[in-house]
């Protein structure tokens, strides 16, 4: 694949924009004749897609899905990926899984085509940004967005309401009498990250709480060791947190281990509360109070999302139902 003509190569030869391809191949908007025989023969020329898998201009299909996931150790998004499989394995189709950090070659500046030569549509469950690279596939390729998406809706998307849920975590923490609640949250470059803050904002606000910086604690990663070392810094106040809302259940259980070490009870000193609801919650002990994200269901409604826009119809964005689990830990 590395040998064969990338789009930004027929822009080149065509002196148009890689846009401007785009819409010739896709023929998704109209360009003066002049342009699109200068790019057709451009693309004859370099002998643009072709390979027997790729989308060739005749849109010939390698029934072939891309999936970019931002992290493979995370449990989450291998549930949606068993709900991705089911719905496309029954319609004839196979998927690809790809770290997105691999789209990016040449110290992440340019868009490496190679998977997108591949595919007939895509599935993302990664942050989406506005590089112009990444742009102009999404208008030669059906994208959907899933669990993450971009805030400007350039593509259809399947979520819950992030913001919502985590309303929900926090305010069960109230009822229960807590006031001192902590957050530890993510890298907020992602859209979901930025809404479970708000939500943990929004409900303490409500309860006439003020917003606590010092109670709040981003983490490395999404891993068990980043919830513990949250947890830690959280130890070091001079006046402890009552209870803690994780933004993974994988952070939560980090949190709940590194408690442990100290000496610390959950939840009769320090409640914790997840999200996601993977599938250790239920067995880790305590057993995890989370909110539980249907990960299959969004992993089937973004395959059946991205199956309509290939068989040429429109599909609007879906948000699912998040619910609120109770077990041990809070």
């Amino acid at each position: 694949m590395k040998d064969l003509p990338s789009i930004n190569a027929v822009a080149e030869l065509a002196d148009v924009s890689i846009a401007t391809v785009s819409r010739v191949l896709n023929k998704s908007k109209p360009v003066s004749e002049q342009t699109r025989l200068r790019v057709e023969a451009a693309v004859a020329q370099l002998g643009y897609r072709a390979n027997p898998f790729g989308r060739s201009l005749a849109k010939a299909q390698s029934h072939l899905l891309l999936v970019l996931v931002p992290d493979f150790s995370n449990p989450f998004y291998s549930q949606i990926i068993k709900g991705i499989e089911a719905v496309t394995r029954r319609r004839g189709y196979k998927i690809l899984i790809a770290d997105d950090s691999n789209l990016w070659t040449d110290r992440a500046e340019t868009l490496d085509l190679s998977y997108f030569r591949l595919v007939d549509g895509v599935i993302s469950l990664t942050h989406l940004d506005e590089r112009p690279e990444l742009m102009a596939e999404m208008d030669t390729l059906p994208w959907v967005a899933c669990s993450e998406y971009p805030s400007k809706g350039v593509v259809p998307h399947v979520s819950i309401d992030h913001r919502q849920a985590a309303v929900d975590a926090v305010q069960y923490l109230l009822n229960g009498g807590h006031k001192r609640i902590a957050l530890i949250t993510a890298e907020e470059d992602y859209l979901w990250a930025q809404q479970r803050r708000e939500g943990y904002e929004i409900a303490l606000q409500r309860a006439g709480i003020q917003v606590d910086p010092n109670l709040i604690r981003t983490a490395n990663d999404l891993d068990y060791e980043s919830g513990g070392q949250a947890a830690g810094s959280l130890l070091a106040l001079p006046e402890l947190p009552t209870a803690v809302f994780a933004m993974s259940d994988t952070l939560a259980i980090g949190v709940i281990k590194a408690l442990r070490r100290k000496g610390k009870r959950v939840p009769e000193d320090i409640a914790v509360i997840g999200f996601d609801n993977l599938p250790l919650s239920s067995v880790f002990e305590p057993a995890l109070t989370t909110i539980a994200q249907p990960m299959r269901e969004l992993g089937e409604a973004a395959a059946q999302i991205l199956l309509e826009r290939l068989a040429g119809g429109t599909s609007e964005s879906r948000t699912l139902a998040h619910r609120l689990v109770l077990r041990e830990s809070a």
